[in-house]
């Protein structure tokens, strides 16, 4: 029997990468993981508190291991951190081990969805659109580098998208 492949969901914060991937796991019955839920796993504290006590490099060290451990595990689907790509060592492991998904929104999206959460440590400085404008500008290139399937979330339900996913995967 073949081994049971991986999914790995990457994108901006706010394109539904956790939402749709409980979806996409449930509909595969795969097990699924959030990195960022991983990390408050193991620090026993909120990414925002990692991030205010260890700053952002803390955070991408830990975010490291954590993607270093879950990638080799099997038939799992993986939201990750936003900035998770920033990593070449990430971008190299989601590539080896798994299907790279890029789940693709437009800025106006991104706002309103994230516009309530004061979990995300990188909107809480400054103008959100802005911050998300120059998030786009470094890391799309990133997230279509590292990506096998490029799916578009605006207008659709999660449920929707994880279907389309499957789809285009052809599982």
């Amino acid at each position: 029997m073949a081994e049971k492949r991986n999914i790995f969901l990457v994108g901006p914060m706010g394109a539904g990468k956790s939402t749709i991937g409980r979806h996409l796991a449930d509909e595969l019955h795969l097990e699924f993981y959030d990195s960022d839920q991983e990390i408050e796993r193991r620090t026993g504290a909120d990414i925002a508190w990692v991030f205010d006590l260890e700053g952002e490099e803390g955070f991408r060290v830990r975010e490291e291991n954590v993607i270093e451990d879950l990638t080799e595990k099997q038939g799992i689907v993986l939201a990750t951190g936003g900035g998770s790509i920033i990593s070449k060592k990430n971008r190299n492991r989601l590539s080896a081990r798994g299907i790279v998904v890029y789940l693709q929104t437009t800025i106006e999206k991104q706002v309103a969805r994230t516009q309530r959460d004061k979990r995300r440590p990188l909107l809480q400085n400054g103008e959100p659109e802005q911050v998300l404008r120059s998030l786009a500008d470094e890391r799309n290139p990133m997230y279509e580098e590292v990506a096998d399937y490029v799916v578009q979330t605006d207008d659709q339900s999660a449920r929707a998208v994880a279907n389309q996913i499957i789809e285009k995967i052809g599982l």
